[in-house]
C-alpha cells in the first residue's frame, strides 16, 4: 500500500496537484456540477415553502360577498392547528321535524383567536350560538366566521380582522 500523505497540508497539495493541466477540464465541470446541485435544492426549497404558503392563506373558497346567520347548538369546538372549527347543529326553521344539518365553520389559528379573546374553552358542546358566516361558494355547509354570539346576546371573542 502506498503511504498517505505526511501531514494535512500535503494532502491538500495533492488534491490541487491532482487538478493540474490535464485534469483541469475534470476539476472545473465537477466545481460546476457542484454549483448546480445547490442550486437545484434551494429552488426546490423555495418552490415548496413558496406553493405551501399561498395554498395555506388563500380564502378563495368562501364568498366574501355573502353572509349567512346560522343559529344552532355547538356539536363541537376544535383548539387546533392550523385553524379552529365550530361543528354547529343548525335546525332547518321551515321544518322543525327534520334532523339538523351539521356546518363546518372555519376559524383563524389559535393564536390569532387568544389575540381576538377567545380561549380554548369559550365554546363547549350544548351550548347555543349564532354565527355569521362567508358560505363556502360550492354550497357545502361550511363557512369561514365573521362574529359569533352567544345566548345572551353577547359576542363571543372578536372575529380577526383578516375575516371583514
Amino acid at each position: 500500500m502506498p503511504p498517505g500523505p505526511a501531514s494535512p497540508r500535503e494532502g491538500a497539495r495533492t488534491t490541487r496537484q491532482n487538478c493540474g493541466v490535464g485534469a483541469r477540464a475534470t476539476c472545473s465541470a465537477m466545481r460546476n456540477r457542484m454549483k448546480l446541485a445547490i442550486g437545484i435544492a434551494i429552488g426546490v426549497v423555495a418552490m415548496l415553502a413558496a406553493s405551501a404558503a399561498s395554498a395555506h392563506h388563500s380564502h378563495a373558497m368562501f364568498d366574501s360577498e355573502k353572509q349567512v346567520t346560522l343559529t344552532g347548538v355547538v356539536k363541537e369546538f376544535q383548539w387546533n392547528n392550523p385553524h379552529c372549527w365550530i361543528q354547529l347543529l343548525v335546525q332547518d326553521p321551515s321544518d322543525s321535524n327534520a334532523a339538523p344539518v351539521e356546518w363546518a365553520v372555519e376559524l383563524g389559528a389559535p393564536i390569532q383567536l387568544l389575540r381576538h379573546g377567545w380561549k380554548p374553552g369559550s365554546l363547549k358542546p350544548g351550548d347555543r350560538i349564532t354565527v355569521v358566516v362567508n358560505p363556502l361558494r360550492d354550497g357545502r355547509t361550511g363557512g369561514q366566521l365573521v362574529s359569533a354570539t352567544g345566548p345572551d346576546g353577547k359576542p363571543i371573542g372578536t372575529a380577526p380582522e383578516t375575516y371583514k
